[in-house]
């Protein structure tokens, strides 16, 4: 057993109904080791984040290689468990979000995300049938690969507004048997609503938290398994960036830097 077959163990094992994994999620190498020197059991990166950072819009816009680079560096700068949002595959085809899912594993990652939205047009969500394929198809290329891969399959009926409940329940039970292990429900946050996701999904609930979400205790107490922060973060920091640009263009004044991270920590922090 290698060390990524044990961490993927391991990144599997952290997912519990009840005692949820928090995730913090990064998009480049020093956001990472910030999160894991903050205590993280594990680093999840951010699709939105990563791609602002490399100068593309969110939503299927970045190109594999540019994804699976930011990935490696990541799972280099960690010695974390590290599962990567991988958008939709960067692939049309189930055998091109294979490829995608073979170079992210030999980029040293032990989970992916991948969602069922549609950025291209068209109806708002991938028919069922169709990301049943592509997941089959992630699922296969970690089985060729021995490494048992964390597959999260995102629904993402709340977040685009086109299904309740009855239909996140559905795309989650097919998208499980097609090959996923845990099931990602952004958009939900209500208490009765996840508690109901809870109840009718027999895999790990990933929620997607934020300012006005429950904290963490009461989503455990619901039974969620795992907790990101998503493309918050990232914003949050940009907003500091904004906040001292027009500070300084305005006032001419720094207050908006106050509560910087201190430079020779970071630094030293960055030495590994």
């Amino acid at each position: 057993m290698n060390d990524q077959h044990s961490q993927a163990r391991h990144f599997r094992s952290l997912h519990v109904p009840g005692e949820p994994l928090v995730l913090v999620n990064a998009w480049d190498a020093a956001s990472a080791r910030i999160v894991a020197a903050a205590g993280a059991r594990a680093v999840a990166t951010t699709s939105a984040g990563v791609a602002w950072s490399l100068g593309a819009p969110d939503g299927d816009a970045l190109g594999r290689k540019a994804a699976v680079d930011l990935i490696q560096r990541v799972v280099a700068a960690v010695p974390l468990p590290v599962t990567a949002d991988i958008e939709s595959g960067y692939g049309d085809r189930p055998d091109e979000v294979a490829a995608t899912v073979q170079e992210v594993i030999a980029a040293g990652a032990v989970g992916v995300n991948i969602e069922d939205a549609r950025h291209a047009g068209g109806a708002p969500l991938r028919p069922v049938d169709e990301q049943c394929a592509r997941l089959a198809a992630v699922r296969a290329a970690a089985d060729r690969a021995e490494v048992p891969l964390y597959v999260n399959a995102r629904v993402d009926t709340f977040l685009r507004g086109v299904g309740g409940v009855a239909e996140t329940v559905a795309r989650a039970r097919a998208y499980l048997a097609a090959g996923a292990d845990g099931v990602f429900v952004p958009g939900a946050v209500d208490p009765e609503t996840v508690a109901a996701l809870v109840a009718a999904i027999p895999a790990p609930l990933n929620v997607l938290a934020g300012p006005g979400a429950p904290p963490v205790p009461e989503l455990a107490r619901l039974g969620v398994a795992r907790v990101s922060l998503g493309s918050s973060v990232a914003e949050a920091a940009y907003a500091v960036a904004r906040r001292a640009a027009e500070e300084a263009f305005g006032t001419g004044t720094y207050a908006a830097l106050a509560d910087a991270l201190d430079y020779q920590a970071l630094n030293e922090l960055m030495r590994g």
